[in-house]
């Protein structure tokens, strides 16, 4: 019997997917410990090259200033990106309403991300998942634990909010979100390894994807967030910018521990 098309996404789906994170700031990638702290780590269109032809599943940029300097994410880079690489690509920062996204995917963007702007107007999520269908849809969400409670930050981590971080997931996977990412502040750039307790948790509440980002330092890191979060897809940053984790290595590293990937 012939795989239906439903078979075929389900087995699409259970290979876990590899994702470099591009943070940009005024056209340059950038890279920091806890979301302070950045250093310059490169062009991220030359880096977003290298990382096609390293077979990433997908990429991340992020705008980390958008929200903050009240600026839109530079459409020149999204094109530039667009003509550069055959792989998906996400983009957040800046973006407020369905305008934003449109000029964004229109640009060459495969998905959008939103971040503060869905933290203070949650209708965001229902309306870009209505006009554009969940799956262009990624909510990302900035999480630090403070007295033993995990709680939602905004504006790349400098404002901390009353929202619970377990209340607000499950509250964007109703409205509509075709992805989370979820970021731990605590573990960002600190290269000890994902917070695969706090993932596995969230992930057991939910029914759509869930992209680990926070804390990789070695491959073994990505095994232990697959293996014991059962996350989707797995973000890293400086590891991959600086040479000291290559994809092909990595995924070869992941296949050797019975994880199926791309």
């Amino acid at each position: 019997m012939e795989p239906t098309l439903t078979d075929q996404l389900l087995d699409a789906n259970v290979a876990k997917r590899i994702i470099p994170c591009l943070d940009v700031k005024d056209g340059r990638t950038v890279k920091g410990v806890n979301f302070v702290d950045l250093q310059d780590a490169g062009d991220p269109v030359e880096l977003a090259w290298q990382y096609s032809q390293q077979h990433a599943d997908e990429l991340v940029f992020l705008d980390i200033t958008a929200s903050h300097e009240k600026r839109k994410t530079t459409v020149d880079m999204v094109k530039a990106v667009a003509r550069n690489v055959n792989i998906p690509f996400t983009i957040g920062g800046g973006i407020h309403e369905l305008a934003d996204a449109e000029i964004l995917l229109n640009a060459g963007a495969d998905k959008i991300s939103i971040n503060s702007a869905a933290v203070r107007n949650p209708q965001l999520i229902n309306d870009l998942a209505g006009a554009f269908g969940i799956q262009f849809v990624v909510v990302a969400v900035d999480t630090k634990a403070i007295d033993g409670k995990n709680y939602i930050h905004l504006n790349g981590g400098r404002i901390k909010t009353d929202r619970l971080t377990e209340e607000w997931i499950i509250e964007v996977e109703s409205r509509g979100a075709g992805e989370i990412l979820l970021t731990s502040m605590d573990h960002d750039g600190t290269k000890n390894g994902f917070d695969c307790t706090l993932l596995g948790k969230i992930n057991q509440k939910l029914s759509i994807p869930l992209i680990a980002s926070g804390g990789a330092g070695n491959k073994q890191h990505f095994s232990d967030v697959f293996q014991r979060a059962n996350v989707d897809a797995a973000l890293a940053a400086s590891v991959f910018h600086y040479g000291e984790i290559l994809i092909p290595d990595l995924k070869c590293k992941l296949r050797d521990d019975g994880i199926q990937v791309r």
